[in-house]
């Protein structure tokens, strides 16, 4: 059932994506043009014109971003003992970094560096960095290959830290961690993700009965300038994309039952 969701959820994605769905409206209103469709044909570039000329100027990602990223608090008041704390996989670029032979990563880095740092702050505590292969090439390397080498490289001691590697998507990444860890009831435990991603992981950790306390790092949108006109297309494109991306996984949790709510909160 899991490799259903996998694969079914990578496929699905590719058509629903926003840069997808915008060349199958181009390409179809190239098909009523060539089947003299004219006036649908100008009626779908219409919006197609119309909703990129509006993406140029304001960014719709971030407006939807805003409302996951600001879901849980930023900057939490940890306790003073904490006995883990587990990043989620999602940062690092296993082709890139194999083929350079150093960590490579996408922006979200700061989900390693602010892992790093509670490190140190906490160093009793244990430390769980998950993350397989989200490719569905299954010959790739993985993340937990390649972070491994750079943690012990930072200064962490091989006895703290677990490596989880097998994850290929977030659900496995709770599902995995907690079979490795086995967490306590009475054990404080702190997750690290970037913001947008909070609340999808929380989702999925409340489901399995897993008490964390969320550490939003990452974030993407600028609360004070959300609405102001900018000509940027390309960056508010990336926006959507991730924002869609976002969204729709928390509906597909949602449907499938590894979340209980579309906007999940704080564990009850």
């Amino acid at each position: 059932m899991d490799n259903l969701f996998f694969y079914s959820s990578k496929y699905i994605w590719t058509i629903l994506s926003p840069d997808s769905l915008f060349i199958i409206f181009l390409t179809l209103s190239l098909l009523l043009l060539l089947f003299r469709q004219t006036q649908k044909a100008i009626g779908l570039l219409g919006l197609l014109t119309v909703s990129t000329l509006f993406l140029s100027f304001f960014s719709v990602g971030d407006w939807m971003l805003y409302p996951l990223e600001s879901r849980f608090q930023h900057n939490p008041e940890l306790p003073a003992k904490v006995d883990g704390i587990i990043v989620l996989g999602g940062s690092v670029i296993p082709e890139l970094s194999t083929e350079w032979q150093q960590l490579e990563t996408y922006s979200n880095h700061e989900r390693l560096s602010n892992f790093l740092r509670l490190a140190r702050l906490y160093p009793d505590a244990k430390l769980v960095f998950s993350g397989g292969n989200a490719s569905t090439d299954r010959s790739k390397t993985t993340e937990a290959q390649i972070v491994e080498t750079y943690f012990l490289q930072s200064g962490l001691s091989e006895e703290r830290l677990f490596i989880e590697d097998k994850a290929r998507n977030t659900a496995e990444n709770v599902s995995y961690s907690r079979q490795l860890m086995n967490p306590q009831p009475d054990e404080n435990w702190v997750m690290i993700t970037t913001a947008y991603h909070i609340p999808r992981s929380m989702g999925l950790f409340c489901k399995h009965n897993w008490k964390v306390i969320p550490f939003p790092v990452d974030h993407q949108t600028l609360p004070s300038k959300l609405y102001q006109p900018d000509f940027d297309l390309i960056g508010h494109v990336n926006s959507l994309i991730l924002a869609s991306h976002e969204w729709v996984g928390l509906l597909a949790y949602y449907l499938t039952g590894k979340i209980d709510s579309i906007f999940p909160s704080a564990c009850k």
